[in-house]
């Protein structure tokens, strides 16, 4: 139900910004993928009123006094709001005038801290008194919740009843606690609840500081008033959203499926984007490499210790004084000299853009942002001004239109000197961060573009910055190439403009551990494109600690290693050789899989599944799968399982679906689903089983960067499923550009294994992609008898033999040496 309640007017956070528009020029919009149907009304009674749609099997009803509402489906009450009574919704009011009758009543509120409040040092002042929104749901027959990130928690939401609710509003918190209910660097105001024959969906679509209470109550056995028998209580979910300032503007979506949310929600908020496919490799950063010389040798040690990675990182000691826009000319004296070298071997230079401004008039960017009106103001309507790494600064007010187009115009190549096309940006310090501001943030009675203060969009403030920076390095091209910007905070529609990451983090284990619920809870948010800090931001990590981080990372979509610099320096071969083996095999191993990946982003892109999901995401009937944070999917293909203690020798894995088949990606050694097994483990292994009924393509080698794998051959996994099927996806486009969208560059093709023949056919004919590359090697798992012959058949050739080998221990088959293309049709038939 979108709208509830509206206070006039157009506020930040509506639809212009969070919600895209069905249409428009930007890279970044996609058309909304709602279906729209008729309501049928009927009056039942005086007050009440009901709706139904979808041939009746949707209603809703509506009453009056006392306000309620209630979702069916089927005749079966789903949703039911305001059930509780807790409805509420302070208007906007102008205050009142000195010296009028109200004077004594706002001295009243005043004591209460309604028109002004005081935090520390901090004096807010609350230019139309209280404004508090809030509204209670039940949710019926649901007791599994998830999501609503940021926070370093558990994937399934805990029950507030004994202890504070969770807060979304956006901070930057050093060294951040673990288990806690307070709210980080980003908001997702999207709660899933899940249970055996459903999954739907809570939005509360508002940017202020929010609160959300959770009360759950399982399904229970409880005596009935005759004491005769007893009766069973169904689980039931009882949710308060509380809201400082905006609108009531919530959504109910109804899926039934996982899959179903997901798609509901993009067609809300917006499409994760394509990636290019350099940022799904490996990302090398540190806060800071000192010089160009420093910059040179890291990237010669990759190469000399055979380690792909794609990008380098540049924190904000690159900069003049931290002047954005600028570089020190002391420790970098040809930026484009640097860019071009890393360019030669097909690399990437990443630097640093906040949003503060040094105060500085003779700051270029500052005096033009000051003259032009760009910045936030206060509630004098002077600009804002707070510290932060420059020392005083001013905020830019991205939620102005026409600031976010001058901060775009920045990027242009003849704009922003000593940049040039293989620059990339990273967006910190956005939530705003403010060293002197109440909790280090900015003061909610700052004033935004429209008049409207800071507490009604607070947490779109990174949002907002987000989306400047991706459309300047997309007009940057001239819309052509795909922007590549990571942000740390984050709103609602974060996915259509790049990545996001979990902030600083610590080198410890129970960091490493809490790293994979809080990735699940942003994956099925909408921000698939997600990683952490590997080894940790914070602290030094022990080697095997360093070690497992790599190993966790490289099974994660987003992957950079980052520290700070009063840590010592851990490129990955400065802890002796076992460690530089082991995490040059995990790195090497994800540049395999990236082939993969890329088509997992391509579908998130279309049905918005996420490619890291939560076990319970693939098996949605299965109850012990519902709280598993441990382990995840990767895709429908491949299931993950980071060590993430010290010092084990083994790891219980649980193996969804009853009846499948999971192999170990590595012994081919079989699992049957549907059971927990202890599986053993040493420093160089992580847990990595394929499914069975599934195809999955990598690249033989990993090469130095992305960029090598555009001449080099393919390999396919076949894992056989009972039934002795499987079937699996390859999509492929240049990597970089738009072209896939713009002009139907892409290839999508189709890998089934049915009937003893594994054969390759396009899977969409609106494709025109030519790949020079070759599928060179297949291997099947689960081959249970060795074949007498196995041939290969191109599209009207002659089928002709190929030869094979056999190993009857690991029930595997393999066929090198092959040259059949990789978007062409072909067959291979296992006689």
């Amino acid at each position: 139900m979108e709208g509830l309640m509206s206070r006039g007017g157009e506020a930040p956070g509506t639809p212009d910004s969070v919600i895209p528009e069905n249409e428009g020029k930007e890279k970044f919009k996609k058309y909304n993928h709602i279906a729209f149907y008729r309501l049928s009304a009927e009056k039942a009674d005086k007050d009440t009123l009901r709706l139904s749609w979808s041939n009746g099997q949707y209603q809703m009803r509506i009453t009056r006094s006392p306000f309620q509402l209630e979702v069916l489906c089927g005749g079966e009450v789903m949703v039911t709001l305001n059930s509780q009574g807790r409805l509420c919704f302070e208007t906007l009011r102008d205050p009142p005038d000195k010296g009028s009758s109200q004077k004594g009543e706002q001295d009243d509120e005043d004591s209460a801290g309604l028109w002004k409040e005081t935090f520390r040092q901090f004096i807010d002042i609350k230019a139309n008194g209280p404004s508090s929104v809030g509204l209670d749901f039940t949710l019926h027959g649901f007791s599994n919740v998830y999501g609503i990130p940021e926070h370093a928690d558990t994937l399934l939401l805990k029950d507030t009843s004994s202890g504070g609710p969770y807060r979304l509003y956006n901070l930057d918190v050093f060294a951040y606690d673990i288990h806690s209910k307070l709210g980080l660097y980003g908001s997702v105001p999207l709660l899933l609840a899940h249970k055996l024959e459903r999954t739907i969906g809570i939005f509360w679509l508002n940017a202020s500081e929010t609160l959300l209470d959770i009360s759950t109550v399982s399904e229970n056995l409880v005596a009935s008033p005759s004491l005769a028998k007893r009766r069973k209580l169904p689980s039931q979910t009882e949710l308060h959203w509380m809201s400082e300032s905006g609108i009531i503007d919530t959504f109910i979506l109804l899926g039934p499926s996982p899959s179903d949310i997901f798609t509901q929600y993009a067609g809300l908020t917006g499409w994760q984007a394509l990636p290019p496919l350099f940022s799904l490799g490996y990302n090398q950063c540190r806060w800071n490499y000192k010089d160009e010389a420093d910059v040179r040798a890291v990237d010669q040690g990759f190469d000399r210790h055979h380690i792909p990675y794609d990008v380098i990182w540049l924190d904000i000691e690159h900069t003049q004084g931290k002047r954005y826009f600028t570089w020190d000319r002391q420790l970098f004296p040809d930026p484009p000299g640097l860019q071009c070298y890393l360019q030669d071997k097909k690399r990437k230079l990443v630097v640093i853009s906040d949003p503060h401004i040094k105060i500085d008039p003779e700051y270029s960017l500052y005096a033009e942002a000051k003259n032009c009106g760009h910045f936030v103001k206060d509630r004098e309507g002077n600009p804002y001004e707070g510290s932060c790494w420059p020392g005083p600064c001013c905020y830019l007010d991205f939620s102005n239109p026409k600031t976010r187009d001058w901060y775009s115009s920045k990027f242009a190549l003849d704009n922003y000197e000593g940049s040039t096309d293989s620059l990339f940006v990273w967006n910190d310090m956005n939530e705003p961060s403010v060293f002197d501001g109440p909790e280090q943030t900015m003061p909610k009675d700052a004033v935004h573009y429209g008049g409207w203060e800071h507490r009604e969009l607070h947490n779109l403030y990174g949002f907002y910055q987000h989306w400047a920076t991706a459309e300047g390095l997309t007009w940057r091209s001239g819309g052509t190439e795909r922007p590549f910007v990571l942000t740390r905070s984050f709103f609602a529609g974060s996915q259509r403009f790049g990545a996001v990451w979990t902030g600083d983090n610590v080198a410890t284990w129970d960091y490493l551990k809490i790293s994979i619920p809080m990735l699940l809870t942003l994956s099925i948010t909408g921000i698939s494109f997600c990683g952490v800090d590997v080894g940790g931001f914070f602290h030094d990590p022990e080697p095997e600690l360093l070690v497992r981080w790599y190993q966790a990372g490289a099974l994660q979509p987003f992957f950079r290693g980052h520290s700070a610099m009063q840590t010592k320096r851990r490129e990955p071969w400065i802890f002796g050789e076992e460690v530089t083996t082991i995490i040059r095999a995990a790195i090497s191993q994800r540049y395999c899989l990236l082939p993969y990946w890329y088509t997992l982003f391509h579908q998130a892109q279309l049905s918005a599944k996420p490619p890291m999901r939560p076990l319970w995401v693939e098996f949605p009937k299965e109850p012990q799968t519902f709280a598993v944070e441990d382990q995840y999917m990767i895709g429908s293909a491949l299931l993950a399982c980071p060590v993430t203690d010290p010092g084990v020798k083994e790891v219980k894995v649980l193996f969804p679906g009853c009846g499948e088949y999971w192999y170990d990606v590595h012994s081919s050694q079989i699992f049957r689903g549907g059971r927990t097994v202890n599986v053993s483990v040493t420093l160089d292994s992580a847990p990595v089983f394929q499914r069975g009924g599934t195809v999955v393509p990598r690249k033989k080698e990993a090469g130095t960067c992305t960029a090598d794998q555009n001449s080099m051959p393919f390999s396919l996994t076949v894992a056989l499923d009972p039934k002795g099927s499987a079937v699996g996806d390859l999509y492929m486009d240049d990597g970089h550009s738009f072209n896939y969208t713009d002009k139907k560059e892409f290839a999508l093709q189709r890998f089934t294994f049915f009937n003893g023949k594994l054969l390759s056919s396009c899977s969409d004919n609106t494709g025109k992609f030519e790949s020079r590359c070759s599928v060179e090697c297949v291997q099947w798992m689960g081959v249970r008898e060795r074949p007498s012959a196995v041939t290969a058949q191109l599209s009207g050739d002659r089928a002709e033999n190929v030869p094979f080998t056999y190993e009857e221990k690991r029930s595997l088959l393999t066929v090198k040496g092959l040259k059949l293309g990789a978007v062409q049709n072909w067959q291979l038939e296992i006689k």
